[in-house]
């Protein structure tokens, strides 16, 4: 059995020792004598002051869009879509499997050690993941755009993934995406919902990303998108919604009243300009778990969630004109906590009997000096360089900030970039 012994760690403000066995978090103390632990497989961590956190959580992205970052520029949601839509028609799965595996480093790289991921070619996602050895959720996405025959195939493709991925690796979790209710028919909408059930899966969805899109369906349909999701009776506990941008306070209301989970990817909606006034309080006190994501890097161009957490309480300050908003130690938890207990994962937290997922913060560096408050520093003075070793499922996945594989990573993920592109041409 693999064991880590962190040494002279902080967390919480005080120096201590923190004993791994396995996958778990065995003993927190003050001072654990490396020779009372079993020699056998273990590993010595001198910790020399850097800070113990919880990794994060990145709730809504589409992994292997790395290779679309940077590709279109300053234009809205649809215009953009459009021209993603056409790149990604080139897609297979080496592609994905390099820009899944670029995404998970540069996620281990930042911090983040599970993602709620919406994407294709699952196989070769999974198996970036398992290579990688972060946590993931993997959604089948449901996108007919109303072509019936399309629809019932994919139907088919479901079930069929669903068996397939009971092969998949431990940490690695099976789930359904609607991509959108205006991507996706009725009958489909109805039929992942009743499929998710039966399974008890998770069910993703991008919901009222846009004031179009809000426009467009009251037009279409007379309610909003959530009213007519609640009728259809699809809205529960195992539903997130990523985005939830433009909700009335009917919304918000039949969101909590159904405890969903919703996502906020601020810098997407910024960049896009798909709007700014996230409901972060009203939907927190309305019951649903409110958490946070980065979106693919298509439209937020990384996946870094400290830089997530900035942005997001920056904007919340700002336009609700009231500085005491997201404070510190909320603000944290919908980036770390929150997104866990959504897979009912015991991480997020850094105590004894939780599954070992945890990262060292290095400190010596000047966005940390004064440290008169850590959390103030780490979230809005310092970048993810800052982070120095991640540790996922017991498993030491960055060390000194050194990724094993990193540079044959990079090398491929550009050459897969290179090759998408040159098949528009």
């Amino acid at each position: 059995m693999k064991r880590i012994l962190i040494k002279n760690g902080i967390l919480d403000g005080s120096l201590k020792d923190i004993f791994i066995e396995g996958n778990r978090i065995k003993r927190i103390s003050n001072e654990i004598d490396a020779k009372i632990i079993p020699n056998e497989n273990l590993k010595i961590i001198e910790a020399d002051r850097k800070y113990i956190m919880p990794t994060f959580v990145n709730m809504h992205t589409h992994a292997a869009m790395t290779l679309t970052r940077g590709y279109k520029e300053d234009v809205p949601l649809f215009e953009w879509l459009d021209k993603i839509w056409k790149l990604e028609s080139g897609l297979d799965d080496e592609l994905v499997y390099w820009g899944t595996r670029l995404a998970c480093l540069e996620m281990i790289q930042s911090g983040t050690t599970f993602f709620n991921d919406q994407y294709f070619y699952l196989d070769a996602t999974a198996k970036a993941v398992e290579d990688s050895g972060i946590r993931a959720l993997l959604t089948y996405v449901f996108l007919d755009g109303g072509d019936q025959e399309k629809a019932v195939r994919q139907r088919k493709e479901c079930e069929e993934m669903y068996e397939k991925s009971k092969k998949w690796g431990p940490n690695i979790i099976f789930g359904v995406s609607i991509h959108a209710h205006y991507t996706v028919c009725d009958e489909n909408m109805l039929w992942a919902s009743d499929f998710c059930k039966k399974h008890d899966l998770k069910l993703h969805t991008h919901l009222l990303e846009t004031r179009k899109e809000l426009y467009d369906f009251q037009q279409k349909y007379g309610v909003s998108p959530v009213r007519r999701l609640d009728d259809m009776e699809i809205l529960n506990e195992n539903v997130i919604a990523a985005h939830s941008l433009w909700l009335s306070q009917e919304d918000i209301e039949i969101l909590g009243k159904r405890k969903v989970t919703c996502v906020h990817n601020v810098n997407s909606n910024l960049k896009l300009a798909s709007g700014y006034k996230f409901k972060y309080n009203e939907l927190k006190d309305s019951g649903c778990n409110v958490t946070l994501g980065t979106d693919g890097c298509g439209s937020s161009n990384n996946l870094d969630m400290l830089e997530t957490m900035k942005t997001t309480a920056l904007l919340q300050k700002a336009w609700r004109n009231n500085p005491a908003v997201m404070p510190i130690d909320e603000l944290l938890a919908t980036a770390t906590v929150n997104g866990a207990k959504t897979f009912n994962l015991d991480i997020g937290e850094i105590k004894e009997g939780n599954l070992a997922d945890l990262m060292l913060i290095n400190t010596n560096s000047a966005a940390f000096i004064p440290n008169y408050d850590f959390l103030a520093n780490f979230i809005y003075s310092a970048n993810s360089s800052c982070i120095d070793t991640l540790i996922c499922d017991g498993n030491i996945l960055m060390e000194k900030r050194k990724v094993k594989g990193e540079k044959e990573i990079l090398e491929n993920a550009q050459k897969a970039a290179n090759e998408l592109v040159s098949k528009l041409h």
